[in-house]
């Protein structure tokens, strides 16, 4: 089986991301003593406004903003749309604080950077697929949100490099549950260190399961164990699943570091503080389920019809984001 491949097909998902972590004020664990739990999300990236830098809504710092066209979604409908644009930059920069707004029927967003434009500057594109690792030339998660409101903000000195006319796709998750029609977007603001401020980088540590099979009207469950540099340290950890997840956690080993039991907004745990969180084993992700429906549910991006299991964390110091599928890491 061609497992990137697989991923490509699989991960129009987000919520992450999931989402910008560090937003909310959940159960953080800040000497990884016990499980984090909470009401924010998980994500980091990215974001810039199709033409030049401020243009958005974002404070007066340095830094740049992203904002989608409204795309009216019709009552009950579930789209998946990406929205492209460069990063109008003179120089590289990095970035300290991200943050985002979607609009209601949001499900969520991704952030994701590419190495070439991949369409004109503008283009809205609909059912767009992307993997979240960092190599082969595919494209880069960077940042994610699943609640409305959302930010992921470095530790001191940790920041997210961009280089300067960096492309990028924003891909946006739609579910219009209303009886009328909506005018959706999204808006990304990234704050970035003044020139000349020197920062660590950080990246993403991307997990994701291909193999989830749900019995009507049963219960099933995911997981996987990754390899985790053990030289790296984490400040921020989530986790990623559809509407018939009952619990997703996380284990260094056989220590929770992270649970939920609301998949829609999973919360996520932070270790802004030194020194930050570091795995002494595998990661370990798990999703549990209740199949609702009359037919099997499988993999997919549906958030209404199909099921994912993911873990979305943040880590320094980083050359490039790290992704696992189901137990393999790219």
């Amino acid at each position: 089986m061609d497992l990137v491949r697989v991923a490509c097909v699989s991960l129009s998902c987000v919520a992450l991301a999931l989402a910008g972590c560090g937003s909310d004020d959940g159960a953080a664990d800040p000497d990884g003593s016990g499980p984090g739990t909470g009401s924010g999300d998980p994500g980091a990236g990215p974001g810039g406004s199709g033409s030049g830098s401020g243009s958005g809504a974002g404070p007066a710092t340095a830094g740049f903003d992203i904002d989608s066209p409204p795309i009216t979604i019709g009552s009950g409908e579930e789209k998946t749309y990406c929205y492209f644009t460069t990063v109008d930059i003179a120089e590289d920069a990095g970035v300290k604080r991200w943050s985002s707004t979607m609009t209601s029927g949001s499900h969520h967003l991704i952030v994701y950077f590419t190495e070439d434009a991949q369409e004109a500057d503008g283009t809205i594109t609909e059912n767009c697929d992307a993997i979240g690792g960092g190599g082969l030339n595919f494209p880069i998660w960077t940042y994610s949100a699943q609640s409305p409101e959302a930010q992921n903000v470095m530790p001191d000195g940790v920041g997210m490099t961009v280089k300067s006319k960096q492309h990028l796709f924003v891909q946006m998750h739609y579910l219009n549950t209303t009886a009328d029609p909506i005018e959706a977007s999204v808006h990304v603001r990234a704050d970035t260190y003044d020139k000349g401020e020197s920062y660590t980088p950080a990246a993403a540590y991307i997990t994701f399961n291909t193999q989830i099979e749900l019995p009507p009207h049963g219960a099933g469950s995911a997981e996987g164990s990754c390899n985790v540099p053990s030289d790296v340290s984490f400040f921020t950890l989530s986790t990623h699943a559809h509407r018939r997840a009952t619990k997703t956690w996380v284990q260094d080993g056989s220590k929770t570091v992270f649970e939920s039991e609301d998949w829609e907004h999973p919360g996520a745990v932070d270790w802004t503080a030194a020194p930050h969180y570091s795995f002494g084993n595998q990661l370990t992700y798990h999703c549990d389920y209740q199949n609702d429906l009359d037919k099997p549910v499988n993999t997919g991006n549906s958030a209404e019809t199909d099921e994912m299991c993911m873990a979305v964390g943040y880590f320094f110091p980083a050359d490039k984001p790290i992704f696992c599928i189901n137990s393999t890491v790219f």
